[in-house]
């Protein structure tokens, strides 16, 4: 693929030809910004922002994303037939290529499985946004996260020259993930690998890269070989009161010492955890994350996600060869 036009300065209008007064509020203070991060044309900046168009519906769905809902309207989303047996299938259709990268990664074939699974149904939902859309809007339109949205845009700007992306076709999710593991620019610039050894990072086209990006971020963020991800919780105290976080704030012997009843696995006192409260109709569900739990909320930052990751895993290694 070659960059459509704008970062090739012989075919950039002027700045003065495209428009007479900033095409977004703030987007001067942003060329600036990524000029100066980035290295990138100006002009050629500037020429990208007229392209991109405030999304309404882009606005609508980051104000009601699935993880706002309640557990038990959020499972169903995930755990069903066509991504377990959908997951068993992917992995027969591509053992070598899974079973290769989960080796060199260090991470589960079925956990890698399970994200993509979970972010695009296997590569058959990659996004309808363009993405100079969804991180405009987001970064100009949406002052919540302004600020991350904005940054984001800048790196796909440079992620767009790094890789040869055509900057104004790049489709993704309404907050501008890509490919079939659904990374955004940063992530896709910082953890993205050639597994393929093409040359180029391509999370669309090619399977190893997408497959290996994945368990390459988790490898990274820190995933422990062979070790539990959540322990389920026998039962816990009346008028418990814990701060339900992703971040592993206790050990396991705090949350013994709490009160809170589970087996311990083999695992030492010392291992960090924390308790993880799901909402379902016949009351709270609590687990105890490990580690693990916490590497995948890396990866989406909600303890619905890590919990569907981990349960959609276990059904697609108990349905594969």
């Amino acid at each position: 693929m070659r960059i459509v036009c704008l970062f090739l300065s012989s075919l950039c209008l002027s700045v003065s030809t495209l428009h007479a007064e900033e095409p977004h509020p703030g987007a001067e203070a942003f060329v600036e910004s990524v000029v100066a991060e980035h290295g990138l044309d100006p002009e050629a900046v500037r020429a990208v922002l007229a392209e991109a168009r405030y999304q309404q519906s882009i606005i609508d769905a980051i104000t009601r994303p699935a993880e706002s809902k309640p557990w038990y309207e959020y499972r169903p989303i995930f755990m069903t037939e066509a991504r377990i047996g959908g997951g068993a299938e992917f992995w027969r259709a591509n053992q070598a290529l899974v079973e290769q990268v989960a080796s060199t990664h260090g991470v589960p074939a079925e956990i890698i499985l399970a994200i993509v699974g979970v972010e695009t149904n296997y590569g058959m939902i990659t996004g309808r946004y363009r993405v100079i859309d969804a991180l405009a809007t987001l970064g100009f339109y949406y002052p919540r996260r302004a600020e991350f949205f904005a940054s984001e845009l800048g790196h796909f700007l440079r992620l767009a020259q790094e890789e040869d992306l055509p900057v104004t076709e790049v489709l993704g999710s309404y907050a501008g993930a890509m490919g079939i593991g659904q990374f955004i620019p940063s992530s896709y610039r910082a953890y993205a690998v050639d597994f393929d050894d093409s040359g180029h990072r391509d999370l669309w086209r090619s399977l190893p890269d997408a497959l290996g990006s994945v368990a390459n971020y988790l490898a990274v963020h820190g995933w422990q070989a062979g070790q539990p991800i959540v322990l389920p919780v026998e039962a816990v105290p009346d008028g418990l009161e814990v701060d339900f976080s992703t971040r592993l704030d206790h050990d396991l012997a705090e949350l013994a010492a709490m009160g809170i009843e589970f087996d311990q696995a083999g695992l030492p006192d010392t291992a960090r955890a924390t308790l993880v409260e799901l909402e379902t109709r016949n009351g709270p569900e609590y687990w105890i994350g490990l580690n693990n739990f916490y590497v995948i909320t890396r990866y989406n930052r909600s303890p619905l996600y890590a919990m569907a990751v981990t349960q959609l895993s276990e059904a697609i290694a108990e349905r594969a060869p």
